[in-house]
């Protein structure tokens, strides 16, 4: 399928995403095939799905994105743009004429942050604040003083005067972000740890409920579905709870 223009999406704002639309399944595989077995195993458990740069990898990701939408899924494209503003801009503009809902950008430069903006069309845009495998000991380490939440706030609210349409952080900077922002601006929290984490690179993590709680929109899950016994169920557990949290 060649790229096209996306229709209207969803309205991101907390109130006016579909419940089974919250959950997000991180496909982070290596190749196509990978990904339509995920796709199948899955089933209509996930109706939407982010690809990001290990795919990218493989040559196989624009069919992969085809492939979602053609399964009427929609699709995080997670690449987390970061460069001159011409650049992504250029960049952000391309990937508009795909059917992308949602595409990931740095929120380190208002300026970029800005460019990408006005070349989005439909597509949503997400500010990337600070990743949640990062904790204070990082930041500090790095020469950046700032607690985590009070960069991650700096950042939403620089991308939401940039004119992006949500940001990225974990879920423990959520409820400051949804009092920050305007009604709409969506927040997507990873790091989703339903047995409350540890054992591997995400550190600041909340379960299914405590995202939610906090004011999220969505929730990105990958290992949690994908090393559960049976993903499927897994999955559908999910759903059993955002629908408890949001319904």
């Amino acid at each position: 399928m060649e790229a096209r223009e996306r229709g209207a999406g969803i309205d991101s704002g907390s109130a006016a995403v579909p419940l089974r639309e919250r959950l997000i399944f991180a496909l982070d595989v290596a190749d196509r095939a990978a990904a339509e077995h995920w796709i199948r195993t899955l089933g209509d458990s996930v109706g939407f799905y982010k690809i990001g740069m290990e795919l990218l990898a493989s040559g196989a990701y624009f069919e992969v994105l085809d492939l979602l939408a053609r399964h009427e899924c929609k699709v995080f494209v997670d690449l987390k743009f970061l460069d001159v503003p011409a650049t992504v801009a250029a960049a952000v503009r391309g990937l508009s004429r795909w059917p992308v809902h949602f595409c990931t950008i740095h929120a380190q430069h208002r300026a970029m942050m800005q460019a990408a903006a006005e070349a989005k069309g439909a597509l949503r845009l997400l500010a990337v604040s600070v990743l949640t495998s990062i904790d204070a000991d990082e930041l500090r380490a790095d020469g950046d003083p700032r607690a985590v939440d009070a960069l991650v706030l700096a950042r939403a609210r620089a991308a939401a005067a940039a004119g992006c349409d949500g940001v990225v952080c974990s879920g423990h900077e959520a409820a400051a972000v949804r009092a920050a922002t305007a009604a709409g601006f969506a927040i997507v929290c990873p790091g989703i740890r339903p047995d409350g984490g540890g054992g591997d690179d995400q550190r600041r993590t909340v379960d299914v409920r405590g995202a939610f709680a906090a004011g999220a929109s969505h929730i990105v899950v990958g290992r949690p579905i994908r090393n559960a016994p049976d993903p499927r169920a897994a999955a559908e557990a999910m759903q059993a709870q955002i629908a408890a949290a949001c319904g």
